[in-house]
């Protein structure tokens, strides 16, 4: 017959492997919760990508009578000059066209991936979110806090830009994820793609 010790010892291990089979599995959870958000935030900037190579596809006929004067200048820095200038002139386009995201049917979804994306990088559970009228009334930021497990307020609203910066230990962590950052954050990696699409070239 077993002691009373050995009753103790057995339940004691049983309790312990209880507490480690829910620890596995809510770690696995969150690897998985983890993964999904880096997913969506890939997916999204990826269609981003895309967004802006098909736009500067539509605006290849009107720029490449200039890009094509371009090349048959002489001088390759003047050439590297107007190459420039072309592609600032996609991206300006571009940016003032950011503003009709908003009117999109799909808008909020996006303003939360834009929420979720910089609350994430921040990497904090209690944070500011500053945002311009539209996405203000497009977020839902108690889904989204309880998706990140954390707690997150709206504060004053964006001055400029469309989207979400946030901000959190007192200001002195700061996320920018409005449209325009991102273009901007995008644009140096786009130009070359975005330069062929002008000269007729595949992306």
């Amino acid at each position: 017959m077993k002691s009373e010790t050995e009753d103790i010892d057995l339940l004691a291990r049983a309790i312990m492997a209880e507490a480690n089979d829910e620890a596995a599995h809510l770690l696995a959870e969150a690897k998985g919760k983890a993964e999904a958000i880096r997913k969506r935030a890939q997916e999204q900037a990826e269609s981003e990508r895309k967004e802006i190579l098909e736009r500067a596809k539509q605006d290849a006929e009107r720029l490449r009578s200039q890009a094509s004067a371009t090349s048959q200048l002489k001088s390759r820095s003047f050439q590297l000059g107007e190459r420039e200038k072309l592609l600032d002139g996609v991206f300006t386009e571009v940016k003032k066209q950011l503003e009709t995201v908003k009117n999109r049917t799909d808008y909020g979804a996006i303003a939360a991936m834009l929420a979720r994306e910089a609350l994430t990088q921040l990497q904090v559970n209690q944070a500011e979110v500053h945002a311009d009228e539209k996405t203000s009334k497009a977020l839902n930021l108690a889904e989204l806090s309880r998706e990140l497990n954390g707690q997150f307020t709206l504060s004053e609203p964006l001055e400029e830009g469309t989207g979400v910066t946030v901000s959190a230990a007192d200001g002195k962590l700061h996320y920018d994820n409005t449209l325009e950052t991102r273009l901007s954050r995008l644009q140096g990696t786009l130009r070359s793609a975005v330069y062929k699409v002008l000269m007729g070239e595949s992306a």
